[in-house]
């Protein structure tokens, strides 16, 4: 039994990377924001009033981003082990934002998880 499984999941790895042609930028990509949405990335968000080259905000630090359907970035801040904060910045025609990663990130290119759903009772996580 635990072999069919094995083989399964091999198969399911195997047609999902096929179906989405995931590249090696696609994969390091997906492991950096995972990274920076679990608050281990230290990044520098800048945003500018694009019309008069105005810097209106600049935030160093964990972060994560969220843009919402009331035009506005949420910012969830970390701002001590285990508290966080959320803010709001409006965004409209004249303003845009830039987001560094300040810190880099060390991330493995290799490193992939499924989530089988819950009643299957098992979950598949990889890393060389």
């Amino acid at each position: 039994m635990k072999k069919k499984i094995a083989v399964l999941m091999a198969l399911v790895v195997l047609v999902c990377f096929a179906a989405t042609g995931c590249t090696e930028a696609d994969q390091v990509s997906s492991n950096i924001s995972k990274e920076a949405d679990n608050f281990n990335v230290t990044r520098k968000l800048t945003v500018l009033n694009a019309r008069t080259e105005t810097i209106l905000l600049e935030l160093t630090g964990t972060f994560a981003l969220k843009n919402n359907s009331s035009n506005e970035l949420e910012v969830i801040i970390e701002t001590a082990e285990g508290k966080y904060q959320k803010d709001y910045v409006y965004l409209n025609d004249y303003t845009m934002y830039v987001v560094e990663d300040i810190s880099g990130s060390a991330v493995d290119k290799y490193h992939y998880e499924i989530n089988f759903l819950p009643e299957w009772g098992f979950k598949v996580t990889h890393s060389d």
